[in-house]
């Protein structure tokens, strides 16, 4: 940013931009991976359907833009796609960046937009107080640095879960390391919410790398796979990785799930029941379409479902692919404003007095969007100096 205090101007483009952009179980249907696997568990997709649903299974739905609606505790969701192209000796694109809004791109022009960054897209150094980011980066390498010291290079499926607490600055970039080559990249930020009790608490991190994440394969009667991507929650018996240890993904009974469902052409899939009271939408970002117990289902829409009720998917022609997040509701008050989410409008006075008075452990690096080197090298370094690579 141009100046040191956040301005209401500033939070707004922060808000904008801050999608810079989750106990294993055996289940009785064949050999299953722990939460310290990512090979893929194949087993048919079980016989018994849920009964025919006697009513609609969608409470409310919309057309996808760029952010995607979201209900609570979830806050935001944005779905990054950009076809970045060879990078240059700074790690930034080789096409000419004239004409475009620097500092504040988001129209897609060549394939791709620079966010906040100026050299190397991305989203420099910016504020958090109040709830947590889950960084799912499906392509393409993020550096992650924070005001705590740590930094970190991931991506390629890797997650990063950040509390962001009592508050914290961070820097997301998207170096373009490949320089004989496109650079693509393609992510999905979420924001979840802190309850009360734990908005305070100390900033944390977690890495939840590619291989430890569990992808379930289940076949239908003819075939066909559907595939589950466990980032947050337990499907079927297997367990995500562990979520930090004040999310609201870690409070008994909070039935949080974050899941990508692939699903082959004609492929049918049974989406279990979950509590009752919890949300659940899912988002059809790929595919022509689908049906939901009986009824269509758009390509390019999210739908709120009824959670409690089992449903069974059943794929058109072509390849498809939905996000899914569902948990209980917090159920407390929010105000929010820019990168602050708390539970009353003098609080987010407070988080920013705070800020310009602390600006939450200051900012250890030498510029605001620091990236690690041109190497392509995975890894997470913590603020206690713990380095931290992929297991093998």
């Amino acid at each position: 940013m141009g100046r040191e205090d956040v301005t209401r101007r500033d939070a707004l483009r922060l808000l904008a931009g801050a999608g810079a952009v989750a106990a294993a179980g055996c289940s009785s249907r064949g050999t299953q991976p722990t939460a310290q696997s990512a090979a893929p568990a194949v087993a048919p997709e079980p016989a018994a359907e849920p009964p025919a649903a006697a009513v609609d299974p969608v409470l409310d739905s919309a057309r996808l833009g760029f952010q995607w609606r979201t209900r609570d505790p979830f806050l935001f969701c944005v779905h990054h796609l950009d076809h970045y192209p060879a990078g240059d000796e700074r790690m930034g694109p080789t096409r000419s960046l004239e004409g475009r809004k620097l500092g504040s791109d988001f129209q897609l022009k060549d394939g791709f937009r620079m966010y906040h960054g100026e050299v190397v897209p991305g989203f420099p150094r910016h504020p958090h107080r109040g709830f947590e980011t889950v960084t799912v980066v499906r392509s393409g390498l993020l550096d992650h640095a924070d005001s705590m010291g740590a930094g970190a290079r991931y991506g390629e499926g890797d997650v990063q879960w950040l509390t962001a607490g009592g508050g914290i600055q961070h820097a997301e970039m998207f170096p373009l390391l490949r320089r004989d080559a496109d650079n693509p990249f393609e992510l999905f930020q979420i924001w979840l919410n802190l309850p009360r009790a734990r908005k305070m608490v100390p900033p944390h991190f977690s890495m939840l790398w590619k291989n430890t994440i569990p992808q379930v394969v289940r076949k239908d009667d003819a075939g066909r796979a559907a595939t589950v991507t466990v980032m947050a929650g337990n499907y079927d018996g297997i367990q995500a990785p562990a979520a930090p240890p004040d999310s609201w993904a870690s409070a008994p009974g909070s039935d949080l799930a974050i899941w990508t469902i692939e699903l082959e052409p004609g492929a049918r899939f049974t989406l279990p029941a979950a509590r009752a009271g919890s949300h659940r939408t899912i988002y059809l970002f790929e595919g022509q379409g689908l049906g939901a117990g009986g009824f269509p289902l758009a390509g390019g829409h999210q739908y709120d479902l009824r959670a409690e009720q089992a449903l069974l998917l059943e794929n058109g022609p072509a390849r498809s692919e939905l996000l899914m997040l569902q948990a209980k509701p917090i159920g407390e008050p929010v105000a929010r404003h820019g990168p602050f989410v708390m539970n009353t409008r003098a609080e987010i006075q407070q988080a920013y007095a705070d800020y310009r008075a602390t600006r939450f452990g200051g900012w250890p690096w030498d510029r605001p969007d620091p990236v690690h080197g041109s190497e392509r090298r995975r890894f997470a370094r913590h603020a206690d100096g713990r380095v931290e690579e992929p297991p093998a």
